[in-house]
């Protein structure tokens, strides 16, 4: 990959887990639904993972440079 787009694009990734990592933090925190219509552990797990293997996609981004 060439250097910007990988920047960019790990730096997006980066950006959006960390963001659903917070955010779903702090939905359960004030316990709060983190998705309507869901079971709250289902969501939680899902909206976790998603923002995990987000983060673990921009960190790969950023280490292709």
């Amino acid at each position: 990959m060439e250097s910007g787009p990988a920047v960019f694009a790990g730096m997006v990734f980066c950006l959006f887990g960390g963001g659903l990592l917070a955010w779903t933090a702090i939905s359960v925190r004030r316990r709060r639904p983190v998705a309507q219509g869901v079971g709250p552990v289902a969501s939680v797990t899902v909206a976790s993972l998603v923002s995990l293997i987000s983060l673990l996609v921009g960190v790969w981004c950023l280490t292709r440079l």
